[in-house]
């Protein structure tokens, strides 16, 4: 659907300090969305692109997931219950859900939203690990609800206010030596999911990754997300892409292209 659909807001949930979950009533038969994908948000004034962090199908219900981190944003985490948005979507290629597979499925900050839609839908047929990882234990998204779930649940925070001190990919080399994994998925800063490639890489686990960049159409026209050489369009042919697909993505983890398209 390309024509934002202007939606009333059915709850908010205050995450973490900055980050908020928007809960909508939403058509599943007309707009079935699958984990991985994204909405594009619709504040009257501007529109951006937001991952989908939940959807429930008996209860025809969505949700995004939203951190503060400028005017858009603060726009939209100041709104309450009943206030509207725009939305339109899903959008782009999600994650591939296996069945009877030993999975590591690893999120920092709000990339645990993509994360927590997939491992909502894996666990049903597989046995998730989750390495879920913020600077600090105040920051952590989703923990009460990943091991609700049924997933196994391992915090890591920068400064060890909660589970592993350091780093996701130092909890993903201690899992990887004590597991073995048929599959991974993975989303969060760049440079964060650049290392934690060439370990799953080096240790021979397909994976997958949810990327992130600059997005104004979502339906793969206007060109400004496209990545490299490749011609590859982030809301099209991504947002997530396997480990064979990223070796062809030469800015992975190097470079980005602001909105004017000059490289970041």
């Amino acid at each position: 659907m390309n024509v934002p659909r202007v939606l009333k807001i059915k709850r908010i949930v205050e995450e973490t300090p900055t980050i908020k979950s928007f809960y909508f009533d939403w058509n599943m038969e007309e707009n079935f969305p699958s984990p991985g994908q994204f909405l594009m948000i619709w504040n009257f004034n501007d529109e951006k692109p937001m991952s989908i962090s939940s959807f429930d199908l008996d209860n025809n219900e969505i949700s995004i997931t939203v951190k503060n981190i400028g005017p858009f944003t603060d726009e939209v985490h100041s709104l309450n219950s009943g206030d509207y948005l725009g939305l339109r979507g899903p959008y782009g290629h999600g994650f591939n859900v296996p069945k009877g597979k030993k999975i590591l499925a690893i999120g920092g900050g709000v990339g645990m939203a993509p994360i927590a839609a997939f491992t909502d839908c894996a666990i049903e047929d597989n046995n998730v690990d989750v390495v879920c990882a913020a600077v600090t234990k105040n920051e952590l998204l989703f923990e009460d609800r990943l091991i609700k779930s049924g997933a196994n649940v391992y915090n890591v925070t920068d400064d060890g206010s909660s589970g592993y001190k350091g780093f996701a990919t130092n909890r993903t080399i201690d899992l990887i030596e004590s597991n073995t994994y048929d599959f991974a998925v993975v989303c969060g800063p760049e440079i964060m999911m650049k290392p934690i490639y060439d370990i799953l890489e080096e240790n021979n686990i397909s994976s997958e990754y949810s990327l992130e960049r600059y997005m104004k159409c979502a339906i793969g026209i206007c060109g400004q997300c496209c990545v490299d050489k490749t011609g590859w369009r982030i809301c099209k042919e991504g947002p997530v892409f396997n480990d064979e697909d990223l070796k062809l993505i030469s800015e992975f983890a190097n470079y980005r292209r602001a909105p004017t398209g000059e490289k970041i």
